[in-house]
């Protein structure tokens, strides 16, 4: 039973819980079975609350006792929560040892909306120290490990949330995006994640990073489960100043559409800047047979040029460091976290400049003092315009460039990946190299258009999952989940089964 409840689908859960078949306590023990029994090897999880996990799913069987409705289409289904949103009551690290012992004493936007959902939030997951990272190997608290392989790395920012998702802790999962942080992930570990529109999703109570890139998106192991919790996480929340004040789009009617429809009749647009060199042969070859299979299946593909993506990463790798140098300031040892330095050798106390130096050179990890460090120089007086301000101007040209591309295509395409899954410690000690891995998904994340990562198969030459990357417009989360859909519905036709469930089962060890 703890088996075949941990490998079903949310949508498939919830209908179980609402019909009785299932109790929610009995879904959400089976997950934490799971979790007791493989995350001592995955290292998904930061914190496990595993009786307030319990106490919430005992208060969904109790509304269904009384005959009432489920709080929503996911009522009673657990959920892994990345660890840079907040919840009352429970630890929240930002993956860096400068939170270490916060407990937050409110919730975050989306753990309220999942909160009243009914959805069980089992706990928190790992991530690189607050966002920074594709690998989840910068978290302060150890790497997460991918279940596909665990020599290898899950991705990240948000690898713990994927992983929990590939190594069937849990049937769903929050994370958030920056640059990449949810689609990559989901790319090398075979599950499904979504960045929507920057301000379609509330950031009140998220840790910031970079706050004209963060979004908060859905991850599941299918695009139908992917869709029913972006719809319960979506939509305006006057707390957050970015927040679109727009109706949610419908993604569950866009998913059976694709499911019914297919693609046929829609246009499709393949970025030539976002393939070739630096992209790995397996990955490519997945790509060409998923535009193959939307070609069959009735869709125009068509090539866009996108000639400002080259300088994306540049721009980005100044934006972002900018913002966070100016978010990451509010740990100062004064307000919250961790507190060192306050009495020097000789016994005297020392000055607050002091223990605040102290406090954030041992509180923060490398690469968080890499990217501050760059950050406060591309801001400093007589470089702003060089750096910070030319980085925006070429935001702006990223921007031109997926609008005139969105009036040739309804959505486009490309590999949300360069690369599968490497190795732990293959790329930590090269800033570079690793930044390399967000070449595809960081032009959405400047523009704010929504993007998301389905699988697309295994690599021919490592035999890991790779992601088909697909972006809409602006408010376009709808054709984009068609597609998404319509082409999962492919794949699993052509296969027998969802490479999330192709996954191998782990070897954990006794």
């Amino acid at each position: 039973m703890t088996d075949d409840l941990t490998r079903m689908t949310a949508q498939t859960l919830a209908g179980q819980i609402a019909s009785g078949q299932v109790s929610a306590v009995e879904v959400a023990q089976a997950h934490l079975d799971r979790i007791g029994a493989v995350d001592g090897d995955v290292h998904a999880f930061l914190h496990v609350s595993g009786e307030s996990a319990l106490a919430q799913a005992r208060t969904v069987d109790a509304a269904h006792a009384r005959g009432e409705a489920g709080a929503s289409a996911l009522a009673g289904v657990p959920l892994a929560l990345k660890d840079i949103l907040v919840q009352k009551g429970s630890p929240a690290t930002a993956g860096s040892k400068i939170l270490q012992g916060w407990i937050p004493p409110y919730n975050a936007t989306v753990t309220d909306r999942l909160l009243d959902a009914g959805i069980v939030i089992l706990g928190k997951t790992n991530l690189d120290e607050f966002a920074m990272g594709s690998s989840t190997e910068n978290s302060a608290y150890g790497p997460t490990r991918n279940p596909w392989d665990l020599t290898r790395i899950p991705g990240g920012s948000g690898g713990g949330s994927a992983a929990a998702l590939a190594a069937f802790e849990a049937p769903l999962a929050i994370g958030t995006d920056t640059g990449g942080s949810i689609r990559q992930p989901a790319s090398v570990t075979g599950t499904v994640g979504a960045k929507p529109t920057y301000g379609g999703v509330s950031r009140y109570g998220v840790i910031s990073l970079a706050s004209s890139l963060d979004q908060v998106g859905p991850c599941a192991r299918n695009v139908m489960d992917t869709a029913l919790l972006h719809e319960v996480i979506a939509g305006h929340d006057p707390r957050d100043s970015t927040s679109i004040n727009r109706p949610v789009p419908k993604v569950v009617d866009a998913v059976r559409r694709g499911q019914s429809d297919g693609v046929a009749g829609m246009k499709i647009g393949v970025v030539k800047e976002l393939g070739g060199e630096g992209y790995q042969a397996g990955v490519l070859e997945s790509f060409d047979a998923a535009v193959a299979a939307l070609t069959d299946a009735g869709a125009e593909i068509v090539e866009v040029s996108c000639p400002h993506f080259r300088y994306a990463l540049a721009a980005y790798y100044l934006i972002l460091p900018s913002e966070c140098s100016s978010n990451l300031a509010r740990f100062d040892a004064m307000r919250y976290g961790l507190r060192v330095g306050d009495i020097a050798d000789g016994g005297n106390l020392v000055s607050a400049e002091a223990v605040m130096a102290a406090t954030r050179g041992q509180g923060f990890g490398a690469e968080v003092k890499r990217r501050i460090i760059l950050g406060t120089y591309a801001l400093s007086a007589g470089y702003y315009d060089a750096y910070y301000g030319s980085a925006q101007k070429v935001r702006t040209l990223i921007r031109q460039d997926f609008e005139k591309a969105y009036g040739a295509a309804d959505v486009l395409i490309s590999p949300a990946s360069p690369v599968t899954a490497f190795a732990l410690g293959e790329k930590v000690n090269d800033p570079m190299a690793m930044y390399l891995n967000d070449l595809a998904t960081i032009p959405g994340s400047l523009a704010g258009i929504p993007a998301m990562s389905v699988p697309s198969g295994i690599a021919s030459d490592t035999g890991l999952p790779v992601g088909l990357q697909i972006m809409g417009p602006t408010l376009g989360e709808e054709p984009m989940y068609r597609v998404a859909a319509a082409f999962e519905q492919m794949y699993v036709a052509a296969n027998g089964r969802t490479v999330a469930d192709s996954a191998p089962e782990l070897e954990v060890s006794v």
